[in-house]
């Protein structure tokens, strides 16, 4: 790391706000294969402070003081492809983002009843948009709600096998969405405040 990302990591470190980084289809079925400690690395050189990992789908907890949505994204995905050699999605959302698309979820999603996850949807695409390609799901099994950048998708899991979900995600339209499941966002959002409260 040069001098000057040293000293933009530690500001951002000091100053910046949170957000997490869901990097789309990585390390899935030998595609895209990235170490989540070169993608720290990547992240850390470019200036990025706080930089942690969670999983090996590629979430990148990190903060910074630059301005949030597309433009931010859009930084991260030319430095993806200039460290790692291929385009990758990138979906980036606030500490505060993250908390609103959870706080808006319905109230069974979550529930040990379902297999439920987040569908984030990457700007400019709305939920309204996406629902509205949304093919027919399979009625008793699968339930999907429009929220805030995101939609909203469970399945009941005694019959999670009968799910139409899969056609949707076959469509063009699901290549500007990244699915995280409900833990991993519930988990995403305590080490985001988690770093908040060390950074203060």
């Amino acid at each position: 790391m040069t001098a000057a990302a040293q000293k933009k990591s530690a500001d951002a470190a000091r100053t910046g706000s949170s957000f997490v980084a869901l990097l789309r289809g990585i390390n899935v079925g030998g595609r895209n294969p990235i170490r989540m400690p070169e993608l720290v690395e990547c992240f850390r050189d470019a200036g990025y402070g706080d930089v942690s990992t969670y999983l090996q789908s590629g979430n990148v907890l990190f903060s910074a003081d630059h301005e949030k949505g597309p433009k931010l994204e859009a930084e991260v995905e030319a430095m993806l492809e200039e460290r790692f050699g291929t385009p990758l999605r990138v979906v980036i959302r606030s500490r505060d983002e993250l908390a609103q698309t959870i706080d808006a979820a319905p109230a069974d999603h979550g529930s040990p009843k379902l297999r439920s996850d987040i569908f984030f949807l990457k700007h400019p695409l709305t939920s309204e948009e996406a629902l509205a390609e949304m093919p027919e799901l399979r009625e008793g099994v699968d339930s999907v709600a429009p929220g805030p950048g995101a939609i909203y998708f469970s399945r009941v899991a005694a019959r999670a096998t009968k799910t139409r979900i899969q056609r949707f995600m076959g469509m063009p339209i699901f290549q500007q969405m990244t699915v995280r499941t409900w833990r991993t966002c519930m988990r995403l959002l305590e080490k985001l405040d988690a770093a908040d409260t060390a950074r203060h």
